[in-house]
């Protein structure tokens, strides 16, 4: 089977709300699945600039990178019979502006939760290890 590399990059993005954080998740249009906001890097694009533009476009919202959030999720998975090795790249992000009723076509819905409400909706183990790693680095509840 032939095989590619696939770099995307995405992130968490976080707001206050009273003594607590929410954070951004979108339910994916095509596998109605809850998701982080990611999507491929342009050629010479840079990870961050790629995270910023996929946000804003997946999930209607500006925000600004506090950090990287370190060692990118890593899958693997077949399409059109072409086996692919994806690292996905996400940032720390703080909400600026934008509402996520402007979402893109790409998310059936996008919403704003709680830790442990997000990490009880996302579908993918890789995306909770990383809500998780932002968790940890707001030292939020």
């Amino acid at each position: 089977m032939k095989s590619r590399n696939e770099v995307s990059a995405g992130g968490v993005v976080y707001r206050r709300s009273g003594k607590t954080y929410e954070v951004l998740i979108g339910k994916d249009a095509g596998y109605h699945r809850w998701v982080l906001p990611k999507g491929l890097v342009s050629k010479d694009e840079a990870l961050e600039t790629a995270a910023l533009r996929e946000v804003q476009e997946e999930v209607g919202v500006k925000a600004h990178v506090m950090a990287s959030m370190g060692e990118p999720e890593r899958y693997i998975y077949v399409s059109h019979g072409m086996r692919v090795f994806k690292s996905v790249y996400y940032f720390l992000m703080e909400y600026e502006a934008g509402s996520e009723m402007e979402h893109d076509a790409e998310m059936e819905e996008v919403r704003w939760a709680t830790f442990e409400e997000a990490l009880n909706l996302l579908a993918y183990e890789g995306a909770q290890k990383m809500l998780q790693r932002a968790q940890h680095m707001l030292k939020a509840d």
